[in-house]
């Protein structure tokens, strides 16, 4: 009998605003992939705040039905606005609730390190 591979550990959930255009999702999923190509012991996962699918919750829920017992959330927004203020900490507070044998952990919005803010600058200035 051929042996499973077993459930992956930790779970990574890469969480963008969405949009109607479904190009847009691009860059995430090549992020995810990139996460994922780095780090294969951990599932990683795109889930969207509106317009797109997964949402948030059927993301976490997915993860969980896969055996994940801790999930990080990266909110990749570049600014915190109120979508990164308001909705997701409502949003993590039910998930923790439907879902408390599971660690949950938010890390603050891509655009509040300090590394994403220097390659941009840098990105940017490679053209100048």
């Amino acid at each position: 009998m051929p042996m499973q591979d077993p459930a992956p550990l930790r779970g990574l959930i890469l969480f963008a605003h969405g949009s109607r255009d479904p190009q847009w999702r691009a860059p995430m999923e090549a992020v995810a992939a990139r996460a994922a190509a780095l780090e294969p012991a951990t599932a990683v996962r795109c889930a969207y705040l509106e317009l797109m699918e997964p949402d948030l919750p059927g993301c976490v829920a997915a993860l969980v039905a896969l055996g994940v017992g801790t999930i990080t959330i990266v909110p990749m927004f570049l600014g915190v606005g109120r979508h990164a203020r308001e909705d997701l900490p409502v949003l993590l507070a039910e998930l923790r609730l439907r879902h408390p044998q599971v660690g949950l952990e938010l890390r603050p919005a891509i655009g509040e390190d300090a590394r994403v803010v220097d390659i941009l600058a840098r990105i940017a200035l490679a053209g100048a």
